[in-house]
């Protein structure tokens, strides 16, 4: 062989290069070839260092007396004389003598060649025998390790064909070797995110970066029903001279930690959407809003689309469990992750259906269980769609699974909690089951609260208003308009109230008044005075004496105490008498003036007790405006109340600067300016106009 470049493999390489490119290489296999005589006529380089002579102190060389001990000439004499005439080869191992004068066991295999003239030479091909029996020893373990290791391995070449698979990946991939080799993952495993898969491979090819415990998730022949998660690592291959041979990979079946690590997930979802939905439902009394906070929290982490269905004796406030027949339910809310015919197929807001006891959700509620229809059939959907037209945009929207859990409060069933999934490919389980239930049960207990809490509200705003006057009656001299904004919260209701008195002279009684506590026993105690403060307007009192004897009414009614104004108005003379027990001044706009404050004694409220009241008389011009009101109109939580009467006044100022408007009208921007939609009390405001006499 010359020192001429030569191709092999796809790699030119140089035949005088030291450099190590593959197994015979890493071996240090040396060729020696023998001519008849036993003279060496061929040497190569790693002869030279095996046996330590250069290829001219060898070459014509005898053999025998270069490298063979005297002890051992006979039987080499032997064996060589036998291979040459026999043609047999000789393999084995045998001590040569190195240049240096040492020993070494060298691995010998020995065969008669012949050229075409038919001369006789013998080749003998040697190799370390220590470096050997090492290359043998790992090559054996490395085929026990690959064969035997539950890991499975995979060699793959630049081409990512297969070119070895190990047992433990044939059970992986359910596939047999044989079916692999030659072939890609593309073709035997179509099934797994082989883009991906290639992507990275192709990686480690190009930058010998290797990838270490990367998870694919996937099915494959050997299950293919269910997915499986695997921790895979890919290393690229070289020989020693670093040439690129391939790509090996490592994949460890970790779909019990995988499934354990999604469940430890789910969990810490499910805790976050429990914390979540305790923050967000129930923040108000209302029940709507209420059941919208619930179903809004459940949709999409837990469903495609939430309803939330109330029986209707509930929110009537009858309360007693449902039993059987149809269950007569209102549809406070409905949520959609995105815009599905399920919806269409559902119950709108607001309306009533009667459900027969064959249908799902009233199974729910008759039985106070939740209802599982993991996969739901075209025979489910008959049972789950609100009526017969429903179960076609149910089946084209996708509906899979259904869940219903019932709201149960105090142990009373108020309704139920109706989910479906239709985006989300999982079906429903008892997992969802059991985090369904546990939100419907916090959200029971909100949607109870706010249901008494509006059904005592109604009764007090029922009450109240019962006990104040309709409307204005005829009055000489004055126009008159009047309104009453109950309380948002009904604990606040009950203690406002106005009236406006015809007295037989043709004067007129403005009252006012505002009970320091709230409720039905407020509201009763405020009948009571306004009851005594018509009574008292039909003596002819003046208003301080009229206070005087409402002062010893209110201090005998259980303790409670109230602000009033009262006014007598007199077109005759032109003047109103007004008395101040503790309440807010009246406004006073004279025609085309600003609005003013009266300043008015203000004395001390009614059911103190032992306080003299003072009237004071205010002179109205015809046009003249008065305005009564209690502290619901301007007082908040956050202003000062001087600030908040600035603001009255600002805003009457801007409301009579222009067109002429009703009182009607005037008292509507009033109450929307200034009450807020969640108001915390009562507010009553009344406003007289003086006309003028003809």
């Amino acid at each position: 062989m010359t020192a001429e470049s030569f191709r092999a493999d796809g790699i030119l390489r140089s035949a005088g290069s030291r450099e190590r490119y593959g197994l015979l290489d890493v071996l240090g296999v040396a060729a020696v070839v023998l001519d008849s005589d036993g003279r060496i006529v061929f040497w190569s380089a790693p002869a030279e260092e095996l046996f330590g002579y250069s290829a001219e102190e060898a070459l014509g060389a005898y053999a025998s007396r270069l490298f063979v001990h005297e002890a051992d000439l006979d039987l080499v004499e032997a064996l060589f004389a036998d291979v040459m005439a026999t043609g047999a080869n000789w393999a084995g191992s045998f001590p040569i003598r190195h240049k240096d004068g040492g020993t070494r066991l060298v691995e010998f295999r020995n065969m008669r060649l012949l050229d075409h003239l038919g001369g006789v030479y013998a080749l003998g091909i040697a190799a370390d025998h220590e470096t050997l029996q090492r290359v043998e020893t790992d090559l054996a373990l490395s085929e026990r390790l690959v064969s035997q290791s539950p890991i499975g391995l995979s060699i793959k070449d630049t081409d990512l064909r297969y070119l070895t698979v190990n047992p433990a990946l044939e059970r992986i991939n359910g596939i047999p070797a044989e079916a692999c080799i030659g072939r890609t993952v593309r073709d035997i495993l179509p099934d797994l995110d082989v883009g991906t898969i290639e992507a990275a491979l192709h990686g480690v090819l190009e930058t010998g970066r290797p990838i270490i415990d990367r998870y694919t998730v996937g099915r494959t022949p050997a299950d293919p029903d269910h997915d499986h998660a695997w921790s895979v690592s890919y290393f690229r291959l070289e020989d020693s001279g670093g040439r690129v041979l391939g790509v090996a990979g490592a994949f460890v079946d970790v779909t019990e930690r995988h499934r354990a690590i999604l469940e430890a997930e789910r969990a810490h979802k499910r805790l976050a959407l429990i914390a979540e939905a305790s923050a967000r439902v129930g923040t108000t009394l209302d029940v709507d809003r209420t059941a919208r906070e619930l179903a809004e929290v459940t949709v999409p982490e837990l469903a495609d689309v939430a309803a939330v269905d109330v029986l209707d004796s509930v929110l009537s406030c009858h309360p007693g469990a449902h039993t059987g027949g149809p269950a007569l339910l209102r549809t406070l809310a409905l949520v959609a992750g995105h815009p599905t015919a399920a919806t269409r197929a559902a119950d709108m807001p607001g309306e009533l259906a009667a459900y027969a006891a064959d249908r799902l959700v009233s199974e729910c509620v008759h039985t106070a269980r939740p209802v599982l229809v993991a996969h739901v059939t075209d025979r489910d959907l008959t049972r789950i769609a609100r009526a017969p037209e429903a179960v076609a945009p149910l089946a084209r929207a996708g509906m899979h699974s259904y869940l219903a859990v019932p709201l149960i409060a105090r142990g009373e069933v108020l309704g139920a909690l109706d989910l479906k999934r239709v985006r989300n490919p999982q079906p429903f389980g008892e997992d969802d089951v059991v985090l369904a239930g546990e939100l419907a049960a916090r959200a029971a207990v909100s949607i109870d609260n706010a249901r008494w809490f509006q059904c005592v509200r109604n009764t007090a705003v029922t009450l109240q208003r019962s006990l104040l006057p309709e409307e204005p009656p005829r009055l000489a001299g004055l126009e008159v308009a009047t309104r009453y904004r109950p309380a948002h919260a009904a604990g606040e209701v009950g203690g406002d109230w106005f009236d406006a008195i015809a007295l037989g002279d043709g004067r007129t009684v403005l009252v006012v008044g505002d009970v320091m506590g709230s409720g039905i026993d407020a509201a009763a105690t405020m009948g009571r005075l306004r009851t005594a403060a018509r009574t008292l307007a039909d003596l002819d009192f003046d208003p301080a004496q009229v206070l005087q004897h409402l002062d010893r009414t209110a201090g005998g009614l259980e303790h409670y105490i109230a602000t009033c104004l009262y006014a007598v108005y007199d077109p005759g003379r032109g003047e109103c008498r007004l008395a101040n027990a503790g309440h807010l001044p009246p406004v006073l706009v004279r025609g085309g003036g600003p609005p003013r404050l009266l300043d008015l004694p203000t004395g001390a409220p009614l059911g103190v007790g032992g306080v003299t009241f003072l009237s004071s008389t205010v002179a109205l011009g015809p046009g003249d405006l008065l305005v009564l009101y209690t502290d619901g109109l301007v007082e908040t939580r956050h202003d000062a109340i001087d600030d908040r009467l600035d603001v009255l006044l600002g805003l009457l100022l801007g409301l009579l600067d222009g067109p002429d408007r009703s009182l009607e009208d005037l008292c509507d921007r009033l109450l929307d300016a200034l009450c807020a939609p969640d108001g915390r009390d009562d507010a009553t405001l009344l406003i007289a106009r003086t006309l003028g006499t003809d």
